[in-house]
């Protein structure tokens, strides 16, 4: 079995978790790939990012609306990419001990989408960001991730994660640590990717809470996708029943009725051969005729 084969095969096999991560790493080297292509003929690749990320502006938006949820599978730099699916990787682990796989992924969807409202929102909204809303875009899964992580502290807050030089720390501290840090970062450098980040705090946060509730905000993402993988299923051949076919078995008097009947019109085709002989029969009867001496 070729590499290709293996992998095909491990993400029919593994689990949602697994296929997220398999589908940021495809779309990497894809779009990468592409870029170098493009440089060996003396043409720049950056467009590319640019119709895959999340613009600031909302003109550009309108043309761009898919752009919603493919920034979230976007990344421009390898340790960008590796950051974010080591986060997601270990942060998924723990998330799935609480949730349900199907919730990892709408969370991912909604932690990602509400991230790019958030940056949308914002670099419309403040004064501070017009000079820069022209030319601005984000991309890249850490809102999803970010979401994940809120939601899986929320649940644990005392559970503790082993981090190289510092041992166990519990999920609350890194959470809090998370966000206090994208919350400094709005305005110093990176804008836009920490004001995604608040956008999937607020999904995680939003996602637990609804949870205790007794509603769940992922489910309506979680249909969508069920509805999109049905369509995209090969279809079954369907066997309709024959309209003419009784739907239900006859009694045994419904039966005896039926064949005295047929018995009586072939007693009759009979009769008019004795009288007027064979080639007075019509071709019905002559039908019914073969078919019972058949």
């Amino acid at each position: 079995m070729n590499i290709l084969e293996n992998i095909k095969q491990t993400f029919r096999q593994g689990d949602s978790l697994t296929r997220l991560i398999f589908i940021n790493i495809s779309v990497f080297v894809i779009l990468s790939l592409i870029e170098v292509f493009l440089r060996l003929f003396n043409i720049s690749g950056s467009f590319i990012w640019s119709i895959f990320a999340v613009p600031a502006q909302l003109k550009q938006l309108l043309y761009h609306f898919w752009t919603l949820i493919s920034y979230m599978f976007l990344h421009e730099y390898f340790w960008h990419l590796l950051f974010n699916m080591l986060s997601l990787f270990w942060f998924g682990k723990l998330f799935l001990i609480y949730f349900s796989e199907k919730q990892l992924v709408g969370l991912y969807l909604l932690g990602g989408l509400l991230g790019a409202l958030f940056f949308i929102a914002s670099f419309n909204l403040f004064p501070y960001y017009s000079d820069i809303k022209s030319n601005s875009y984000v991309l890249g899964a850490s809102a999803s991730v970010m979401s994940i992580i809120l939601a899986t502290a929320i649940k644990s807050p005392n559970m503790e994660m082993q981090l190289l030089l510092l041992g166990g720390v519990k999920l609350k501290y890194i959470a809090s640590f998370a966000v206090l840090s994208s919350a400094f970062g709005i305005t110093r450098g990176n804008d836009g990717g920490q004001l995604a980040h608040l956008g999937g705090a607020l999904a995680g946060y939003l996602f637990v809470v609804s949870l205790r509730q007794g509603k769940d905000i992922t489910s309506g993402l979680t249909q969508l996708l069920n509805a999109i993988s049905d369509l995209l299923k090969p279809r079954r051949l369907k066997v309709r029943p024959n309209k003419y076919r009784q739907n239900s078995r006859m009694s045994d008097a419904e039966y005896n009725s039926n064949k005295a009947k047929k018995m009586a019109k072939i007693d009759e085709i009979l009769d008019k051969i004795k009288t007027s002989g064979y080639d007075s029969l019509s071709t019905d009867e002559k039908k019914r005729l073969f078919e019972k001496t058949k």
